[in-house]
């Protein structure tokens, strides 16, 4: 089981950070763009549609690789001090009752709204259009994956409920730990006052 549940967590990976080469390119077309307008005088209609269109990519599959990472955001003022299980059994609950109907939701609206889209071969609204409809295909394909994300973090709430421990996920991008990174160093916090002291005193006699 943690097998299969690692192997769903590095599929949302592969996706996020596949769909995150996007900021590459929205940055070189923004850059691009910038130039064309400001110093050819040659601004194109079509790019501001491109880069809307780019941030939604990155920004809907964006949601699996973050809840695989458990780095969405939530209110841990009192979460932070719940047993395990008693943590499992909130996001269980939540899961249940709001994530579930509501990815589904996205997903299905989705798909509908892609097939729509492309019956129509629909286009944006300018002088330089744009196909939507592969885009729109963006919005069901992104719901799927997020909701089998979510099917694998209520396998992991159970599995918690069950044995008290959350279990092990795959690491990726970190935050900070400053405590541990003192450790790494072998920097104690009396250094760093000493240090403060140095300079609050340097400071001083330069005054």
């Amino acid at each position: 089981m943690q097998k299969m549940l690692l192997a769903v967590d590095r599929f949302s990976t592969f996706v996020g950070q596949a769909c995150a080469w996007s900021v590459v390119v929205l940055t070189g077309l923004i850059t691009a763009e910038v130039f064309s307008r400001y110093v050819l005088n040659a601004p194109h209609a079509w790019v501001l549609d491109a880069q809307i269109m780019l941030y939604g990519l990155l920004f809907m599959t964006a949601g699996a690789y973050t809840l695989s990472k458990n780095g969405h955001v939530r209110g841990d003022v009192l979460y932070g001090f719940f047993r395990p299980r008693t943590q499992a059994t909130v996001d269980l609950i939540l899961y249940i009752l709001f994530f579930l109907p509501g990815i589904f939701a996205l997903t299905w609206a989705g798909w509908s709204f892609a097939n729509d889209s492309l019956a129509i071969r629909e286009q944006t609204f300018n002088a330089d259009p744009l196909p939507v409809y592969p885009f729109k295909f963006v919005i069901p394909i992104a719901g799927g994956v997020l909701l089998l994300q979510g099917i694998v973090e209520i396998v992991r709430c159970v599995m918690c409920i069950r044995d008290g421990e959350w279990p092990r996920r795959d690491s990726d991008v970190e935050e900070v730990d400053v405590e541990k990174l003192k450790e790494m160093v072998h920097v104690k916090d009396e250094d760093i006052d000493a240090v403060d002291r140095i300079l609050v005193s340097k400071e001083g006699g330069r005054a």
